[in-house]
Formats: C-alpha cells, sequence, structure tokens
C-alpha cells in the first residue's frame, strides 16, 4: 500500500448469502469491531439488502456497495438493477465484472465498460474485477491479459473520473478454491494493472488509482498482501461473512 498516493479500501462482497435480517445483524456485530479502520470500509451486498445494510451501516464508517449493475437507465431488463436505483437506494460502490458474472451470467469486456461507463456517470465507484484462469497464466498470458482487460473496463472513462474506479486484480484460480496467490503473486498482478493504467493515462495518474487484491484473501494472509506496494486492500468474499475474521483484515490495512 502506499496510502501517501491511494486510498486503501477492504470491500467486502457477499456473493448470494444473508438475508435482510442478516445482513443487518452482521452489520451492527461489525460497527465497533472496524469503527477505528484508518482505511475505507465496504460492505458489497445482495441488492434485497440493501435497503437493510444502508439502515444498519447509518452514522458508521461502513458504506455500502452493490454486487451488479446495469448499463442503461431503463427498459425490458428484467432481473436487472441500474445505476440511479442503486444511488437512490444509497448505494456508493459496486462491484463490475466479477469473474462469477462473466462465467455464469455471459459477462463480457465489451459489458464491463458499459457497466462501469454507467456507474462512474451516476457518480457510484466502481469495483471492477480482472483477473487470468490458471491455464492463462500457465501459458503466459497473465500480463496480457490483465492489461488488456483493464483497458477495455477504462475505455472512454476520462482522467477526471478515475477517481470512482478501483481494480480488483482477482485471479480465477484463487476465488472459492482456498488457494492464495501469493504475496508476490498478487503484487505482480496489481503492478500489471498499475502499468496497463499508466499507458493510458500516465504514471502520475496511475499512482492515484486504488488496486486490489481479491483471491481468498482472509485473516491469516492480510498482513502479507497489504505490505505489497501494489496492493491496496482487498475484495474480501468468504472472510467478509465472519465479523472477526473482516475485522482482522481491515487492521492489515488500517496499518
Amino acid at each position: 500500500m502506499n496510502k501517501a498516493k491511494r486510498a486503501a479500501v477492504i470491500a467486502g462482497n457477499w456473493k448470494m448469502n444473508k438475508t435482510p435480517a442478516e445482513a443487518a445483524a452482521l452489520i451492527n456485530e461489525m460497527k465497533p469491531l472496524v469503527k477505528d479502520a484508518d482505511c475505507k470500509v465496504v460492505l458489497c451486498v445482495p441488492a434485497i439488502d440493501i435497503p437493510a445494510a444502508v439502515e444498519a451501516a447509518k452514522g458508521s464508517n461502513i458504506e455500502i456497495g452493490a454486487e451488479n449493475v446495469h448499463f442503461k437507465e431503463s427498459g425490458a431488463y428484467t432481473g436487472e438493477i441500474a445505476a440511479n436505483m442503486l444511488v437512490e437506494a444509497g448505494v456508493k460502490y459496486v462491484v463490475i465484472g466479477h469473474s462469477e458474472r462473466r462465467q455464469y451470467f455471459g459477462e463480457t469486456d465489451q459489458t464491463v465498460n458499459l457497466r462501469t461507463l454507467a456507474a462512474v456517470k451516476a457518480g457510484l465507484t466502481a469495483i471492477v474485477c480482472v483477473g487470468e484462469t490458471l491455464e492463462q497464466r500457465e501459458l503466459g498470458y497473465t500480463e496480457t491479459l490483465l492489461k488488456f482487460q483493464t483497458k477495455m473496463a477504462l475505455t472512454n472513462v476520462s482522467a477526471s473520473d478515475l477517481d470512482k474506479i478501483i481494480i480488483a486484480y482477482e485471479p480465477v484460480w484463487a476465488i472459492g478454491t482456498g488457494v492464495t496467490a501469493t504475496a508476490e503473486q498478487a503484487d505482480e498482478g496489481n503492478g500489471y494493472v498499475r502499468e496497463a493504467i499508466a499507458e493510458v493515462y500516465g504514471k502520475e495518474v496511475a499512482e492515484t488509482v486504488t488496486v486490489q487484491y481479491g483471491g481468498s484473501m482472509n485473516a491469516k494472509n492480510a498482513d502479507e498482501l497489504v505490505a505489497k506496494v501494489n496492493v491496496d486492500g482487498g475484495l474480501i468474499g468468504g472472510a467478509s461473512l465472519k465479523a472477526e475474521d473482516f475485522s482482522v483484515i481491515v487492521k492489515a490495512a488500517s496499518k
């Protein structure tokens, strides 16, 4: 991390877990544990949990995010949610292009870009996910793929809007598998992302963009991961569903 140049952000991605009542209970359990954080604390929750989560987080340093957003403002898109709907509900952040969205719901680099543009236009901070599969890594395409995905996601995003962008490097082979990239691999991947931003916007601008690591970061490995210069926090899956574990990660990013 380099807090002198960019924000450190720990964001929980709850995926399809927790009812509204359970969401409120978990947030209330988390609030005293993370109240002294020296990093941004975000919880990205299922759409149905958003009202309960926003209410539970009131008066605390926890901000609420969504897990997806559509690129149209309205229309015949059954099951989707527009950016202005999220804003009105009190959402501040939104995860875009998570590997599970790409794998199971047909997200592409093009739709990730469109969703990112819609989020930024509405004033949301987009947490844009990029990452390679194990096969792609073994073939030596990690750098090429991460740079391509990053540049695609940021197409038509102005330099002045990069303050509404967070990139989360999530190696697909380390999500939900229990396998975590080494701290060196995480730093290298995040470094490729930062290089891609620098190639488009310049190095000085790239140094201001928060790049998270998102691949099975947990209470045991958080200290080592966030100690790396290019790792500006994490996009946390399973560990964000346990108040104590999540607070340990927040504390690691607060050092």
